[in-house]
């Protein structure tokens, strides 16, 4: 249907600027009742945005920044792959105290999820350790070498406890202000190892060597194979140590 289903939020709903977003998915600025919000076209599964609308909902109630779905006229919280959602204000994390309070903020998200149920379709690293695809993943497309790279980094995660990860905490889905630091573009979350998002910019989440390490190696790893074979993703697999 595309941006015609924007009229589920009223005859007046409006796209007015396109914004950078994923390649996965068109996302624009949208005047809904006459306010600013942003909205999400895409081609994910209504299993997959409800998973994603309800920890939105749950984390806001919480009382974390994040994007809250608006409903539609009829109360439904995405149509037609479309999700319409408050607009963050805010800008990237610039100093090291900016980036200590990310990581405070991630370590709350994770806090606040512990027993989440997994992303419908998706694969945490540690899964796959036996599986050899899930959602964005597919093992099999990437060098065998590789996989036992990246398999011997997720191996080194096993036992923990796992949460909801925001999955992409880089600036660009950061919102910085002085009262909040808000998460958005949550389309790469899903329940997996706290760690993955905990390697940032000059340690701000304070692991010991040990724990960055192994969070670093668990990350890069997980980089790779989610988009493989692009650039980056071959940049990424390089930084993974040989088994």
């Amino acid at each position: 249907m595309g941006w015609e289903a924007l009229g589920h939020w009223g005859e007046d709903a409006a796209r007015v600027e396109r914004l950078a977003g994923g390649v996965a998915n068109d996302v624009w600025s949208v005047r809904v009742n006459g306010r600013l919000a942003v909205g999400r076209l895409g081609a994910r599964s209504d299993a997959d945005l409800a998973w994603e609308t309800e920890l939105l909902q749950y984390l806001d109630r919480e009382g974390l920044t994040v994007p809250v779905p608006i409903p539609a006229k009829d109360g439904r919280l995405f149509a037609d792959g479309l999700v319409v959602m408050t607009y963050v204000e805010g800008g990237p994390p610039e100093t090291p105290a900016d980036w200590r309070r990310v990581a405070g903020t991630l370590r709350e998200v994770h806090r606040l999820t512990q027993g989440w149920p997994q992303r419908p379709g998706w694969r945490s690293s540690t899964d796959l350790l036996h599986a050899d695809s899930g959602t964005k993943v597919d093992l099999g497309a990437m060098p065998a070498e590789g996989v036992a790279r990246c398999r011997a980094a997720w191996a080194r995660l096993t036992g923990r406890q796992t949460c909801v990860v925001h999955g992409d905490p880089n600036p660009r889905n950061i919102r910085v202000t002085a009262n909040h630091v808000g998460l958005i573009d949550w389309d790469e979350s899903h329940v997996d190892v706290p760690d993955l998002d905990l390697v940032l910019p000059g340690n701000a989440a304070g692991l010991d060597d040990g724990a960055h390490d192994i969070a670093a190696q668990a990350s890069a790893a997980w980089e790779a194979a989610v988009c493989w074979d692009d650039d980056y993703s071959v940049k990424r697999l390089a930084e993974v140590r040989p088994v």
